[in-house]
Parts: structure tokens; C-alpha cells; sequence
């Protein structure tokens, strides 16, 4: 639990995930939207809204961007189809994030690039509104005001000393309900979109468990196979080895081709499956030759081991059908493994180079190999909000943070360090400290898999979506706006 200003925020990935301040500006002044009313995720509009109080004091740069907000004229920053952007809803959307991130103390950039971010954000989400309206979409009263409940109660207060906490904090109620309202919009949207449309194989999962229990970790998929038998003696003579060798060859290059593999089967295995297509049905590993494990450990679903494989019966033409999580004793189930992990994020910016961050952690890994303390570097030099804890994240669950820094945590052994990695927030040098089983049955632990996997895939999905809106709808930046948009494509 993390608790800002005695408003109480629930929500594990806010406290865990390496913040960005593209996050803060992709995201306006509610926070980080993630939220999903279908199968794949949970609905956190709660805490996306939450975000939003977490403006304290105006510090000196947000109360000189609000004073210039006051003579600002309202002129048009941005055609975005038949709608606008006014300069005035583009500098108070602005000044609200940059009180975030002051809050946060996190490192606030340029003005003049941050409100290109601001303006470019704004205009997707204006185009998803407007799709929006086309589709139908619209929240009602009764459900923001649900939503506005049911955040005051989390917080352990009324709807009304939930208001007057947000305006004592500078966000006027009216700005709430209506972000409110657009993000519980946005969310319908994308489900309808995006989300409603993911779907995860059973496949999908297995690999996804084996994927993130670290290096050294046993295997926990079974093997659905198919198989084709050509029989030999241990002691055959070699001419019969050499003839039964290349009938088998010919049979390979059939499968690899595309013949029909259960055809073949029945037309040549001289095993005793011969007559079901030569299928195995889905085997435990530890039931399966160690040879065969390892022909076809690298194989996608539906692919024919390359070679033929000789096994203490003669000579087998293996192909992959499928895979899945281990279905065998509760002992054997697959577990999903927690990491304990600490890191030091370096952003990329005006004043710090990509080349300069890499060098950087680069040196601080050194002098953690020789004795440094790494909470002490990461106390020092972080840049993300766990730097005051020495950079500790804590037990982080799979699909708990961005792709490229889940990969870099898995491949760690226990205390190892790893290269600087690249992720959408900067360079991020990582440390795990421990894993350990996650809690919950294999049945759960099989859906908590399942989801992070339907999660990661409709992100990926939203930011594909979001594109192809953004190219085929029109706009236009009027302005200063548009010379800076000029200048960016420069």
C-alpha cells in the first residue's frame, strides 16, 4: 500500500513499475490508464483517477506556468478532424502535470518539449472520443458517479470529503468528473476495439511460465507429439541400419513438405499408434526420451523436428502438436515464481545522452562488483520514485513491469547484476536479490499467467489501434504548436 497525502492507492503497479514522465503526459491528468471492464484485466480506474490527488503544493515552475496560463488568449493549437485544441486547455492540461511530477520528484523536462507531449497526447485521445461518439459510447451520470463512490470509499471517506480533499489539492471537482468520464470512455472503447478481440492459447501460457522462472529453472510444459517409427534391432547389421535410414529420409522429407503427417504415419510407423496417425496425446517430459525433449525445444507448434532422430527403438520422425502447462501432480504443477529485485534508472534527456546513461551504469556495475553497495549508487543517482529505498521494488509478479526489463530479470541468476537495459523509460541497471513461489493454487496461478499474457498482448494491440487512428485521421497544428512539430520532425 502506498499512501500520498492520506489518499490510500491500491494498486501494486503504481508502487512498482519504473515511472516515466511520458507515462504521466500519455496519460493527462488521470494517471496511468490501464484499465479493462473485459476478460484480460482487472478494472483499475480507480486508481488511475486517484492519481490525480496526488497534487500537493504549487511548487515556484508549475505556479509560474499557471501565472502564464492567465494570459494565455484561447487560440486554436490544433485542428484534430471537425474539433479543436484550444492554447488554454493545452496549458492548464500542462501545468496539472507538471504539479504531478514535481509531487513525484521527478525531473520535470523542457517546458516547450513537454507540452509537444502534452498537445500530441491530447490529440489521441480526442480522436478515440470522437470514435467514441460515432460507436455509440457514452457513460451516464449514475455510472461516473458510481465510480467517484466507489474511489471515496477506498479512501475511507464520503463523497463529499472526498471532493474537498481534491480541490484543497488543486484539481477542481469539475476536472475530476469530467477526466473521470473520459477515462471510463476510453476504456469502453479500447474494450470494445482492442481488448474484447485477445485471445491466449493454452501454448501461449506454458511458454510464458517456463519464460520467467529464471535461469536454471526446471522445465514444466508437457508435449503434445506425433511420431513415425521405423523399427531396428541394436544390433543390426549396418546395411540394414543404412537401408531403414533412407526409407526414413524419404518419409522425413515428405512430413517437411506438408504430406499429411497422420497419413504417413499410419501408412509407414511400425509402432503399435501407427493406426491413430502415430499420436502420443500430450506427455510429460519426464515420460519422453531426453533426445526428443531436445529436438524439439525450439519448435513452434505444428513443425517437424528437421532430422531424424535415432532412439533405442530404430529410427522416429518426430513433429510438435502442442504445448501446455504441466497437467501432472500438484507437486509438479507449474509455479509462477516472484522476483525480489532493486535497480537505477537513468533517463535519456537533453542532458543526458543515450551513450552517457549506458556509460554510467556500465561504471556503477563495476563498482558494485568490487564491493560497492548498489542501495547506495541507487540512492544516489536513480531517477525512478524507489531510488529513496535504494532503488528495491520489491516482489515483482510476472507482467508486472515493461517487457524489456522482465526479460533482463529472468535471465539473472540470484545477486547478479545486469547490463545497462533499454526500456521506454531510460536505462535501467538491475539487480535480483531472490525469487520465490508465488502463493495460490496451480489453477490460479495458471489464470494470473493467462492474464499477464492477455494484458501484454492488448498493449501491444492498443499502441498498434492507436496508430492507425492517429494515420488516418486529420490534423493539423496551428502556431507556435505547429513550428515545433516541424522542428521535432527535423
Amino acid at each position: 500500500m502506498t499512501q500520498h497525502s492520506n489518499v490510500t492507492i491500491s494498486n501494486k503497479k503504481c508502487k512498482r513499475r519504473a515511472e516515466h514522465w511520458h507515462i504521466v503526459i500519455k496519460t493527462g491528468l488521470s494517471g496511468v490508464s490501464v484499465a479493462n471492464l473485459n476478460t484480460f484485466r482487472s478494472t483499475v480506474i480507480a486508481t488511475s483517477l486517484v492519481a490525480a490527488t496526488l497534487i500537493l503544493s504549487t511548487p515556484a515552475g508549475a505556479q509560474a506556468l499557471s501565472n502564464r496560463n492567465a494570459q494565455v488568449a484561447d487560440s486554436v493549437v490544433a485542428v484534430v478532424n471537425d474539433d479543436v485544441i484550444t492554447q488554454r486547455e493545452l496549458e492548464e492540461r500542462t501545468r496539472l502535470i507538471v504539479q504531478r511530477l514535481q509531487q513525484q520528484n521527478a525531473p520535470v523536462p523542457p517546458i516547450e518539449q513537454m507540452r509537444q507531449q502534452v498537445l500530441d497526447q491530447m490529440v489521441l485521445e480526442r480522436i478515440q472520443l470522437q470514435l467514441a461518439k460515432e460507436n455509440g459510447i457514452n457513460i451516464d451520470d449514475a455510472t461516473v458517479n458510481r465510480t467517484l463512490t466507489r474511489l471515496a470509499q477506498q479512501n475511507q471517506m464520503t463523497l463529499d470529503m472526498y471532493r474537498s480533499r481534491i480541490e484543497v489539492q488543486g484539481v477542481p471537482w469539475t476536472v475530476f468528473v469530467r477526466d473521470a468520464r473520459t477515462e471510463l470512455t476510453l476504456s469502453k472503447l479500447r474494450g470494445k476495439e482492442v481488448d474484447s478481440k485477445i485471445t491466449v492459447s493454452d501454448g501461449e501460457v506454458a511458454n510464458y511460465i517456463a519464460s520467467q522462472r529464471g535461469p536454471g529453472a526446471r522445465n514444466t510444459s508437457d508435449l503434445h507429439l506425433q511420431h513415425i517409427m521405423f523399427k531396428l534391432p541394436s544390433d543390426a547389421p549396418a546395411t540394414q541400419v543404412t537401408e531403414v535410414q533412407t526409407k526414413a529420409d524419404a518419409v522425413l522429407k515428405q512430413a517437411q513438405s506438408g504430406t499429411d503427417f497422420s497419413k504417413l504415419a499410419k501408412d509407414n510407423s511400425q509402432d503399435t499408434d501407427a493406426n491413430k496417425g502415430g499420436d502420443l496425446g500430450f506427455r510429460a517430459l519426464a515420460t519422453l526420451p531426453a533426445g526428443i525433449v531436445s529436438a524439439v525445444a525450439t519448435l513452434r507448434p505444428g513443425q517437424v523436428v528437421p532430422t531424424l532422430l535415432r532412439t533405442d527403438g530404430g529410427f522416429e520422425i518426430v513433429k510438435l502438436v502442442d504445448r501446455r502447462a504441466s497437467q501432472g501432480t500438484a507437486a509438479d504443477a507449474p509455479k509462477l515464481v516472484q522476483t525480489h529485485v532493486r535497480h537505477i534508472l537513468l533517463r535519456v534527456s537533453d542532458s543526458m545522452s543515450e551513450q552517457t546513461a549506458r556509460q554510467k551504469l556500465l561504471e556503477i556495475k563495476q563498482e558494485v562488483a568490487n564491493s560497492g553497495d548498489f542501495a547506495n549508487f541507487a540512492r544516489t543517482y536513480s531517477q525512478d520514485g524507489s531510488a529513496s529505498q535504494g532503488g528495491d521494488l520489491g516482489w515483482i509478479s510476472p507482467g508486472e513491469t515493461v517487457p524489456e526489463f522482465e526479460r533482463a530479470m529472468n535471465s539473472l541468476a540470484d545477486n547478479a547484476v545486469s547490463d545497462p537495459v533499454r526500456s521506454e523509460y531510460g536505462y535501467h541497471l538491475i539487480q535480483v536479490l531472490g525469487r520465490r513461489e508465488a502463493e495460490g493454487s496451480a489453477t490460479q496461478q495458471l489464470d494470473i499467467a493467462r492474464q499477464a499474457i492477455g494484458q501484454r498482448k492488448a498493449e501491444q494491440a492498443y499502441s498498434d489501434w492507436l496508430r492507425e487512428l492517429r494515420d488516418t485521421a486529420y490534423v493539423q497544428y496551428k502556431g507556435i504548436m505547429a513550428q515545433q512539430q516541424q522542428d521535432v520532425q527535423k
